[in-house]
């Protein structure tokens, strides 16, 4: 009943739009005007608003960077995240000076110029300079951006090097599973044959790289200074392993590995310490007790940046940067899988 209604009312609504119109005509005919001629007081008016609007778009576009620009996420914390972050910075100046440029020429163009009674516009079908400006001008820019940007992509992807901490991130609907390569710094193999409840990475037992593998859920650790290698695998549908805070992605494919690494270089500790972390979080605290939640304390997360299935958002897994000291305790706290 209240749907119809709804309707109900909506066709009303527009039947009164339509005999409002068609009032302001008769009336218009009456004062001898005609609505439908645009006159030079109607243009003037528009080219006013316009002037307004370029005004009040970029004072929304101050409040948009004054408020949201702090709720971003804080410095990175790995090699090159740094380059990746400036990268970004780079970009997004061009973009801004661009972009101000050109919303300024347009709307002060649309002030400036408005359509007057008598007055015609040039004929101005081509210009070689122009032509030439407009063309090379961008394209100088981003062959800039281009060679800036497959440098920094060239240092993440190259290969790994040796000494490099090799770990793997298994990833199943709808969580993580972390796998420590042990002193030997190698990998056993795996098989998805081998999947049962307890053995979730599908380990073969009969592969002596893999008798001091370390299995662990829930959070995992990485010393800091070190070069972490990460080996990706899936189950069953595309995942992404996302780590926000070293700027480092890579997807987790079915039936085949992928890789990626980083080097961190701000311990939890210490970026719990920063200024900027420390307001952020009071924001996000404040916010969680208007809904009557518990504080959070800033950790390193490891997400799925992939909608993988209805319990996507459960994919995180917490991580944990300390000293090599502190890791290596904590690494040989925990037993190797088939130890156990």
């Amino acid at each position: 009943m209240i749907k119809f209604l709804v309707y109900v009312a909506i066709v009303l609504t527009i039947f009164a739009i339509g005999y409002l119109v068609k009032v302001f005509e008769l009336a218009s005919n009456l004062k001898g005007t005609k609505p439908d001629i645009i006159t030079d007081k109607d243009n003037r008016l528009m080219s006013r608003l316009m002037l307004i609007f370029l005004i009040v778009f970029f004072l929304f576009v101050i409040w948009n960077l004054k408020s949201f620009v702090p709720l971003t996420l804080p410095e990175a914390a790995s090699e090159h995240g740094l380059g990746l972050d400036w990268l970004f910075n780079f970009n997004m100046a061009i973009l801004f000076f661009v972009f101000t440029i050109t919303h300024i020429l347009l709307f002060y163009f649309a002030f400036k110029y408005y359509g007057r009674s008598g007055s015609r516009a040039i004929y101005f079908p081509h210009s070689n300079k122009l032509e030439m400006i407009w063309t090379v001008i961008p394209a100088i820019v981003l062959a800039v951006i281009i060679i800036f940007g497959l440098k920094t992509w060239n240092k993440i992807t190259e290969p790994a090097s040796k000494d490099a901490i090799v770990i793997q991130l298994y990833a199943k609907q709808f969580d993580w599973t972390v796998r420590y390569a042990g002193k030997d710094n190698q990998l056993g193999a795996s098989n998805y044959k081998l999947i049962t409840g307890e053995n979730a990475l599908g380990m073969d037992p009969d592969d002596s790289k893999g008798a001091d593998d370390i299995v662990v859920r829930n959070e995992f650790h990485i010393p800091i200074g070190k070069e972490i290698e990460f080996k990706l695998n899936a189950r069953e549908v595309i995942h992404s392993a996302y780590m926000p805070h070293f700027r480092a992605q890579m997807n987790c494919v079915p039936g085949m590995t992928t890789m990626m690494h980083f080097t961190p270089t701000i311990t939890t500790d210490e970026m719990r310490k920063k200024p900027y972390v420390i307001q952020l979080m009071k924001g996000i605290n404040e916010k969680r007790a208007e809904r009557g939640e518990k504080p959070e304390e800033f950790n390193y997360v490891l997400l799925c940046n992939k909608i993988c299935g209805n319990s996507h958002y459960n994919m995180q897994m917490t991580i944990i940067v300390e000293s090599e000291e502190d890791y290596n305790k904590w690494l040989s706290s925990k037993k190797a899988y088939f130890s156990k």
